[in-house]
């Protein structure tokens, strides 16, 4: 073979190989989809840790307090979880595991991004005015219930509106509204916002120990959380 042309050949063959090495590079290093990079693990924390701990409570799969971190024993009840339902026993909620927990995971931005400051401020003080005896999950449920409001066509279509509608919330009546919220209400009110909804979209909630309509009792109850029920 003539020199100049065993160069040239080598050299497109050089080529070649460092084309097919990056691309196989790129194709491992480069999330082929959502459903891959949106996982729950050991170190994830957030909303989506809180719903799925609640879950895993809620079946008695014990991971002790909803505190919105996967530490260890959520990592365990993940796996028994796993263990019990026929699916990898690896611990991490992954697209199978997610979906036999009835959750969907997400990795895009926070549903909040709708929401400014002054939003913020005003769910979490009325979540603090009207639930701040009540457990974590019961304080995000409180807020769940007025986005879920906001969402609705028979209520004002914005979280001032439907928190000063009149006669809605005795905390506006008895003005407890206008106490500073804690860290904890700011926590449940972005939780809510980001679309944990403990309720499952319901628009009411009461208290039976202090409730004075007698229109409320004829709501449908959903659950009961704490010292609420909520209904729709």
């Amino acid at each position: 073979m003539d020199k100049k042309v065993f160069v040239k050949t080598s050299i497109v063959v050089a080529l070649l190989l460092v084309t097919v090495v990056v691309g196989i590079v790129s194709f491992y290093s480069v999330p082929q989809s959502s459903e891959e990079v949106a996982v729950l693990k050991q170190g994830s924390s957030g909303s989506q840790v809180r719903t799925l701990q609640t879950k895993l409570n809620r079946w008695g799969y014990n991971c002790g307090t909803v505190d919105g971190i996967f530490g260890t024993k959520t990592l365990n009840a993940v796996k028994q979880f796993q263990r019990n339902n026929g699916l990898t026993v690896d611990g991490i909620v992954g697209a199978k595991t997610a979906a036999a927990l009835g959750m969907t995971l997400s990795s895009g931005s926070s549903s909040n991004s709708s929401y400014n400051s002054s939003d913020v401020y005003l769910l979490a003080k009325c979540i603090y005015a009207e639930s701040r005896g009540e457990p974590y999950l019961g304080q995000v449920a409180v807020g769940a219930v007025i986005l879920n409001r906001v969402k609705s066509s028979s209520f004002p279509n914005s979280i001032s509106g439907v928190i000063y509608q009149p006669y809605a919330f005795t905390a506006v009546s008895d003005g407890q509204i206008n106490l500073e919220p804690n860290e904890t209400a700011y926590s449940a009110a972005r939780d809510a916002m980001n679309g944990w909804d403990p309720t499952n979209g319901c628009i009411y909630y009461y208290n039976p120990a202090t409730a004075t309509s007698s229109w409320i009792w004829s709501r449908t109850v959903k659950l009961t959380i704490g010292k609420h029920r909520f209904a729709v």
